[in-house]
Formats: C-alpha cells, structure tokens, sequence
C-alpha cells in the first residue's frame, strides 16, 4: 500500500501482541489505523517468547508422563526424543498463527508497513521513504535480550537463540536467575541434556515471594539440575570442540551450549525517540503515565517497551482501554496494574498473584498474617520420586484480606487465574474458609488452610 501523504487516526509502531490488540480495537471503532512491523507478526511472545516456550515445556511434561508411568501400570519403552520434529511442528504452529494475525488486521481494515518505522522530530512516522501522518502515535516495539560485556559473550546464545536450535545440546550452562532462565533449565532438563545454572546470587526468582524460588531450587536440584549459586562467567572460548566457561571462582565448564538469560531491554534504539521529546527512564523504556501517554502529547506506549509489568496480557490490556479511551469515548479507561496475576512455566509450574510476604511486611508491617501449607499431590501417591506442592497466603488486617496467592506444583498454573479474581475481589480468608473445598484436589488446600 502507499500511505505517502496519508492522514491516519492511529498509527502503531510494533506488532506484537500489545499492537496488534490496540490497533484491531482502535479500527472496530471506526480509527483508521496502520500498523508498522519488520518481522515476523505476533512479536516476541508469539514468535520467541510465550507460544514457543509453552508448547516446548508440554514437550518436557510429556517426558515427565513416560517416566512417570510404570507407576500407574503402564509399560512403555521410550525411544528417545526427536528435537527436531518438535521444532519443525512447533514452527508450523506459528506460521499458522502468524497467518491468523494477518487476517484479523485485513478483517478489521488495519493497513499494514512491512519495515522498521520510527518517529520524526515533527511526530510523523516514518518507514523507509514512506511518511505517515496521524493524531495519535503508538509505541509497542516490545523488548529484546540483552547480554553481559565480557570476553567471548558472542559465543552463547540467549532466549530467541534457543528457539533456533535444530538439536538438543547434551551440555548446556543457563546463566540468570529469572523465569527465563529456569523455564529453559525445566525443558532442557526433562528432554535430557546435562544442565548447569548458574545463579549470581543466592536465590531463584528474587522478584517473586522467597517461598516459591526456595522450593522451585530444591525441585531443579532433584531433577538433576546442577546449580552454582554466587557465580558469574567471567569468559567465554571454544575449546578442544566444546566452550569453556571460566567463572568468577576460578572453575570452567566444558559445555557444548551456553545460553544467556540475563535479563531483556526495551526496543527502543533507532526509533528516533529523543529527537521526537520523547522521555526515557535510565534503562531506556518510555516514560509512561497512568492513561499510557508519553511525554509527548498524541504519542502513547503500551508493552514490554515501557518496562511496566513485561506480560503478554498486560500488554494487550493496556492497549485496549487506550483505544476504548481514545476512539470510543470512554474518559476513564485504564489499566490497573495492581493484582495482575502471572505464572512461571517451571517444572513444577508456579502460579502467583498479588503481595509477596517481603512486599507485604514493607507496607503493613505487623497487620500481616501468613498461611503456608506443603504437600505432596495426589498424583504422586503411587510414584516412587514424589514433589511437593508449597501454597502461602498472604493475609492484611483485622478482616484478614487476602493479598497475595502463592503457589507452586502441579496444576498452580491452572488454579491461580481464579484466585486472581478472588483477591482482586478484595476476598478475605473468611471468603476463602466458607468456600466448599473440591476433592480430591490440590487448590482445596488454598480453602482450608489455618
């Protein structure tokens, strides 16, 4: 299409999730919209991100399964996995999903730029020789791994590099402490490659509550996961065939994979953001208020991209009420980010939402009460290596308010989206004891602890 000399209600820098959802919705409202994208649609979470690492740890479960199942009285004789098969059917996924994406923007007439755009000082647009006018501007370019700056960094690969392997390495090293980095430990793991995590600190998931990387760490280490906590790669060399990585403590493991997993950064370089007024905090997301706005008047951001709660649906909420605000008249709309749920795909998998109990003790000091219980899960009665389950609530007051829902263990990725409602709710522990518990179940425990 040819937007030279075009005027649009709305045009959207990125089409990954949060995009592509503000620029549909903006366009059922009559907005006419174009959407700017150099890759693949769906963005990081479709492509690199969610989708891929979802369907991989479904692979790692099934795994799981098979071992599992002499337990329950099945024989089976296991013949290896085919990594590449899983990628090749993965990828055909989402090329498929790619495809569902493009047709619901010609469905809702959002005219779509392949190429990269970026904003002039003036507050058009612009992708190659094609400039765009419009009344409101939308960045949602997302984010991108980032790695350290030490000797032979090149020679790993981070999050997305993973999903290009078209072979599982026997020998892998993670390096990072967040959900990323135990995610690809869990898959790796469960599929059969010899792992080593390597921890700078001294927990798992620091952001999260305490309970939940103590018990996902004690987990990894009875899968086999070796785990060097207070550790940093200080270099990287191949060697004899293999890498090296030589650490902080004066160790190096022969390794045949190392894959980074030291946090991600905004995609906001050569975007033409800081010529525009465009305002960035220190690790360069853009600066955003309440309603998404910008520091720029007409000029919004939603996403990864702002640094504010990194989660797919977060992304695609914000985006939305933006554009019930912006082109349905709809004033007030805005996202709350408070009590926003969010699940680690661990294994087991982790399901959270709310307070941690440190965040918790900060605000409220003494006001807070806490109920933990740890279990074993039905499912593990006849197993001979069982895992426990760990659940905490967090409670505030005299009505007991319940803050915080943690959990970790089969199923806590499933259970944890009611319970978000629940404590977004403003549900008490009284709410939760006079709630008839469902048995034989591991959420009943979440009802009857005391």
């Amino acid at each position: 299409m040819t937007t030279q000399d075009q005027t649009f209600d709305l045009a959207v820098l990125g089409g990954g999730s949060g995009g592509i959802a503000t620029a549909r919705r903006a366009a059922q409202y009559g907005a006419k919209v174009v959407l700017i994208e150099p890759a693949r649609l769906g963005g990081t979470c479709v492509n690199v991100g969610c989708v891929p690492k979802k369907l991989m740890w479904h692979a790692a479960q099934i795994a799981g399964t098979l071992a599992e199942a002499a337990g329950y009285g099945f024989e089976l004789s296991a013949h290896g996995h085919d990594w590449s098969t899983l990628v090749e059917r993965r990828e055909a996924y989402i090329r498929r999903l790619n495809g569902i994406y493009r047709d619901g923007l010609d469905r809702d007439r959002v005219s779509l730029v392949e190429g990269y755009g970026r904003l002039l000082p003036d507050g058009r647009v612009a992708c190659g020789d094609t400039v765009i006018a419009a009344r409101h501007v939308l960045i949602a370019t997302g984010g991108k791994p980032q790695r350290p700056t030490i000797p032979g960094a090149e020679l790993g690969i981070d999050s997305d590099g993973f999903f290009a392997l078209q072979a599982m390495p026997k020998r892998v090293a993670v390096v990072g402490a967040g959900y990323i980095a135990v995610e690809l430990c869990g898959v790796l793991r469960a599929l059969g490659a010899e792992v080593t995590l390597i921890v700078r600190g001294q927990r798992l998931l620091s952001s999260f509550d305490a309970m939940l990387g103590e018990a996902l760490s004690a987990e990894l280490v009875q899968q086999g996961v070796h785990i060097r906590y207070g550790c940093e790669v200080r270099r990287l060399e191949r060697q004899d065939g293999s890498l090296s990585a030589s650490l902080n403590d004066g160790a190096a493991i022969a390794i045949d994979t190392l894959i980074w997993a030291t946090g991600r950064r905004a995609n906001t370089e050569g975007l033409g953001l800081a010529e525009a007024g465009i305002k960035l905090d220190d690790a360069g997301h853009v600066v955003v208020d309440d309603w998404q706005d910008s520091s720029r008047e007409g000029v919004h951001a939603v996403g990864d991209v702002t640094g504010r709660v990194p989660l797919t649906p977060v992304a695609i909420a914000a985006g939305r009420r933006l554009a019930d605000r912006l082109f349905d008249g709809q004033s007030e709309r805005k996202l709350d980010y408070a009590n926003i749920a969010s699940v680690v795909f661990s294994h087991p998998p982790i399901g959270t939402v709310g307070l941690n109990e440190d965040a918790a003790r900060k605000q409220h000091g003494d006001a807070v009460k806490i109920y933990s219980t740890r279990f074993k899960a039905l499912y593990y009665g006849l197993l001979e290596h069982k895992h426990e389950t760990a659940m905490k609530l967090v409670c505030v007051g005299p009505e007991q308010k319940v803050v915080g829902v943690h959990v970790i263990g089969i199923g806590a990725d499933e259970m944890i989206q009611g319970f978000a409602v629940a404590v977004r709710m403003g549900a008490s522990k009284r709410d939760f004891d006079d709630t008839v518990a469902i048995h034989p179940t591991s959420a009943e425990e979440l009802v009857t602890m005391r």
